[in-house]
């Protein structure tokens, strides 16, 4: 696992320095933040589900927090979205460094093909600093299978979630909430 998040890291700050995948810079601050984070909702995440659940990263960005819940949880079925062609290829690479079985949708999570007539549907749905976040969680919501779980790493709590204090600043929180 280490020797997974250590490659991964190398080659984020590589694809940094020419695509903007993330606006922190410096490699301290991105294993506290994006990694850091990242593997803590994963824990959340493993205490909620079972081993072969699939979990859908809404606007995966630079891979967070997708990329390292799958290395802390490889048994999981990851799918990372991302509409963004520039990260979505970086995706890819990361996926293929890493030897991961990672799938890497690479448009928008609206346009995913439909199964059954149906949207195609997750155990678990994470967002993290994606644009528009209302609106990006309307959709996340659709995308949750019935007692499946939406993960937002976010600023706020919500009295009726499971919200669970992020550690360090003291600022962010995982909410969990439960789909019906």
């Amino acid at each position: 696992m280490y020797a997974q998040l250590s490659a991964y890291l190398d080659l984020l700050i590589k694809w940094n320095a020419r695509t903007n995948l993330t606006a922190i810079r410096e490699p301290e601050e991105m294993v506290q933040r994006h990694f850091g984070e990242s593997l803590f909702a994963g824990v959340q995440v493993g205490g909620r589900v079972g081993q072969d659940a699939s979990l859908l990263d809404f606007g995966s960005g630079a891979g967070f927090p997708g990329l390292p819940i799958q290395i802390l949880l490889p048994e999981l079925r990851v799918t990372l979205a991302e509409s963004q062609g520039k990260k979505a290829s970086f995706l890819r690479e990361a996926v293929r460094t890493l030897g991961l079985g990672t799938e890497v949708w690479a448009g928008r999570v609206e346009a995913m093909p439909e199964v059954g007539g149906e949207p195609r549907q997750f155990d678990v749905v994470t967002l993290r600093a994606v644009d528009n976040m209302e609106q990006a969680m309307l959709e996340a919501r659709r995308r949750v299978n019935p007692g499946g779980w939406l993960v937002s790493l976010t600023t706020d709590s919500a009295a009726n979630d499971e919200s669970v204090r992020l550690p360090g600043d003291g600022v962010g929180w995982v909410r969990m909430q439960h789909a019906d």
